[in-house]
């Protein structure tokens, strides 16, 4: 098997993960922990394994002058960016978090237009609305009655918000991945989301009855830190080496279409008619905004 066929697999093994932990997040809050505390979670465990996986990475020193660079992608990538999700995705449904999820691109796009000036063609500024109206669609029309979801337009509004963080991170963060190892550049951004995270998931990181866990939320919580956080950074890392940004951003498409497919699979979720036409109005718009573009783009 050759270097790009792997490459397409690590692809495909990113984009799944992020589309299944929609509902395997969603399973274990709020009633084995909390969101807030989950975040505590995730991020040290990340932290760990990057630590970890630095030691077979080169030997690199962060420069003073990429300090504040690197605490303000901490914040926007590691700090708010996952605290909004996950409460999101506590109050909301795993199908509303996979569709709202990829927006990202369009994020992307209004965002480069205001803060480097970049050019918006009339077919994405099109797309832009369209995906805008499919994403306030859900977020106004988009509720049920749900135990598990016990608000939904707040929830889809805080991962539309995720959204909003995470587009800013991958802004910021551009110059810095250019030019640190990964493994250097996800310790020290891991690292710092701890110190930023830790006052807002301390008490509900503490109220984890760890000796009372079933095996079913165990299995999720390691799903979430080492696929969704560790491996999916890996994967996208290796599949850029053969494969080009453009090509590599294509596969946003398919996070919703598994997500969905997985959380009606499982029974945690339901299609609606509200659902159906904001999903298809979300990823006509981002076809129509990142088409041809080279960005990449990745789910929390």
């Amino acid at each position: 098997m050759n270097k790009r066929t792997l490459a397409i697999l690590a692809a495909i093994g990113a984009t799944s993960i992020y589309g299944v932990n929609h509902t395997i997040a969603k399973e274990v809050m709020p009633n084995f922990v909390q969101p807030l505390g989950f975040i505590i979670l995730r991020v040290l465990g990340a932290a760990i394994l990057f630590w970890i996986a630095s030691f077979f990475g080169p030997k690199e020193k962060i420069h003073k002058r990429d300090y504040l660079r690197m605490a303000l992608c901490a914040l926007l990538g590691m700090g708010f960016n996952m605290l909004v999700f996950f409460k999101g995705l506590s109050l909301s449904t795993p199908i509303n978090s996979a569709v709202l999820i990829t927006t990202t691109p369009i994020i992307v796009l209004i965002l480069s237009a205001i803060v480097i000036k970049e050019k918006i063609e009339a077919r994405k500024i099109i797309g832009i609305g369209i995906g805008l109206v499919g994403a306030l669609g859900l977020i106004l029309f988009g509720s049920e009655i749900r135990q598990d979801a016990p608000n939904i337009p707040l929830g889809n509004f805080l991962i539309l918000l995720n959204s909003v963080f995470y587009g800013s991170y991958l802004i910021v963060a551009k110059t810095l991945i250019s030019k640190y190892h990964p493994f250097t550049f996800m310790k020290w951004l891991f690292t710092l989301g701890i110190l930023i995270c830790l006052p807002f998931g301390y008490q509900e990181f503490t109220e984890i009855a760890w000796n009372t866990l079933p095996f079913e939320a165990i299995w999720r919580i390691a799903f979430v830190i080492i696929g969704t956080t560790f491996c999916t950074y890996l994967f996208n890392i290796f599949a850029l080496t053969q494969l080009k940004a453009s090509t590599l951003s294509a596969f946003v498409y398919v996070q919703p279409l598994i997500g969905i497919t997985y959380a009606i699979g499982t029974g945690q979720d339901s299609l609606t008619t509200v659902k159906i036409i904001a999903a298809s109005l979300v990823l006509l718009g981002v076809y129509l905004s990142s088409k041809k573009s080279g960005s990449t783009v990745k789910a929390p």
